[in-house]
């Protein structure tokens, strides 16, 4: 059986196997608090579910594409500065918005930020906001398309229509009671297929790490560098370490990610919650370094004389050095670290439009029939979004569809950073202080970002990275002035 029959095979499996969990959850799913939250789950199940939604396609299969370019400076800002930076916000901010989110119901970021500075203004303007949230929906479905396309050797565009119809279509239903466990099945395969992929290239360590750190400098010494001058994203220590701290700070207030803290069953849960997703996340950033097993198989990246694009290199590894029966469990694998994500994203963007946005603007509140096939209108109209974007990052992407994904993404959670840190460290923080801060982050990250206005976000590759950094920067720098200002001003009017 070849690579193409054998995949095609398990992905019917996967997908009837994925049908059946999606039905038992739609059972249990009756209104949209079900829809978003669920009915409590286990923290290892919940640790499992965040450790894969973290873990996207963008860490399987678009970043190693980075790290084969680029080298060890591409690994180091992205899978040893982020992380770090990632798991020490997520364990100061879980249990605070959990305990917060709790006791007022919140079922969504947008509600979190609303109820906690009581403005529907505000819950409306983090909505919007949202909508950036897109461009990293985008970039999953761009980066399995690539995948299925290299295994499968069909059309991308009608594996992309295929890909949204299923997901976006199995979503609709199931919500968190069907997210939770296909997430959990998801995380199980990443963690198999990690470890496969982290031997793959043994054969390149048989000499010693010295000796492999040999090869790869011999095809170009900036690829063993901490700092490679001639990337257009890993040029010195600010781009590498800086800002991919500052920005795995605040990456946590993504809506997927900082929420799955009001899924569990009880407080006592955390710190397990914690502790399962941090260990399992580790392996899942471990995998980029596969990009260096993939610049050694292609040296000069390219396949018969063709360039391969970087959103393919790791998708060319892969059916390049599999046989056939692991070279499937791989595919899966990789179709699982998207997928995760990206039910993910498309269960809680669609609650936030249709719980934050809609529903107060009809006054629909309690109305369970309406608010349900809303949301899936709700979702419908993302995937048609979705299909229309994806296909043209297929064919005109800039670099990758990685820079698309993180100028978007990076923007929202730039914006969403100090109003979750002020709402959960500062009793009455006045929501002119969480408001401006928000309104201002958005305004420094794209003026950076198109304006050009640093050495990093100029040319034809701009670093997102570095916008978000300054955006979060300034964020904080103005929500601390207006904190003083309002708070002043409270005092002074009692």
């Amino acid at each position: 059986m070849s690579l193409s029959q054998a995949t095609l095979l398990v992905l019917i499996l996967y997908a009837i196997v994925t049908l059946v969990i999606v039905y038992r959850g739609a059972v249990k799913t009756k209104n949209i608090e079900d829809f978003t939250l669920g009915s409590g789950f286990s923290p290892v199940v919940v640790g499992l579910s965040l450790a894969a939604s973290i873990t996207s396609a963008a860490t399987f299969i678009i970043n190693p594409g980075f790290v084969a370019l680029y080298g060890w400076s591409a690994f180091l800002a992205m899978s040893v500065v982020l992380p770090l930076a990632l798991f020490l916000s997520l364990v100061v901010l879980s249990k605070s918005f959990r305990k917060y989110g709790t006791s007022q119901s919140a079922l969504t970021m947008a509600q979190w930020i609303g109820n906690r500075y009581n403005s529907r203004t505000f819950s409306y303007f983090i909505v919007a906001v949202s909508l950036l949230l897109i461009t990293f929906i985008v970039l999953i479905c761009v980066g399995i398309t690539k995948v299925l396309g290299n295994a499968l050797g069909v059309s991308e565009l009608l594996i992309l229509v295929i890909l949204v119809v299923f997901v976006f279509g199995y979503t609709m239903f199931g919500g968190a009671n069907s997210m939770v466990y296909t997430n959990t099945i998801q995380a199980l395969l990443m963690i198999i297929v990690a470890v496969i992929l982290l031997a793959s290239g043994s054969n390149y360590l048989t000499d010693g790490i010295d000796a492999f750190w040999g090869k790869l400098a011999t095809l170009d010494p900036k690829l063993v560098t901490s700092f490679n001058d001639s990337s257009p994203l890993f040029r010195d220590w600010f781009e590498v370490i800086f800002a991919n701290f500052i920005v795995g700070i605040a990456i946590v207030c993504q809506p997927h990610i900082i929420t799955k803290s009001l899924m569990l069953k009880s407080d006592k849960d955390v710190n397990k919650f914690l502790i399962v997703t941090i260990l399992v996340e580790t392996l899942f950033f471990a995998v980029l370094f596969a990009g260096f097993y993939a610049r050694l198989m292609f040296p000069d990246l390219t396949i018969n004389g063709d360039p391969i694009k970087m959103d393919g290199i790791l998708s060319a590894y892969v059916v390049r050095r599999f046989a056939t029966g692991v070279g499937v469990i791989v595919v899966l694998g990789l179709l699982a670290a998207g997928l995760s994500t990206l039910e993910g994203l498309v269960q809680s963007l669609s609650a936030t439009i249709t719980n934050d946005l809609i529903v107060p603007l009809k006054g629909w509140k309690g109305q369970t029939q309406k608010i349900n096939n809303t949301n899936k209108i709700v979702i419908g109209l993302l995937a048609i979004i979705t299909i229309l974007v994806s296909y043209q990052q297929l064919l005109y992407p800039n670099l990758s569809v990685g820079i698309l994904a993180q100028n978007g993404v990076y923007a929202y959670f730039s914006m969403a950073f100090v109003p979750v840190l002020f709402g959960i460290f500062f009793k009455n923080t006045p929501k002119q202080a969480a408001f401006g801060a928000a309104i201002t982050a958005l305004i420094v990250h794209f003026t950076v970002y198109y304006g050009s206005l640093t050495p990093y976000t100029t040319g034809s590759v701009k670093n997102p990275a570095v916008a978000a950094a300054l955006a979060i920067i300034a964020a904080v720098l103005t929500g601390t002035i207006l904190y003083q200002i309002y708070k002043k001003k409270q005092k002074y009017l009692n």
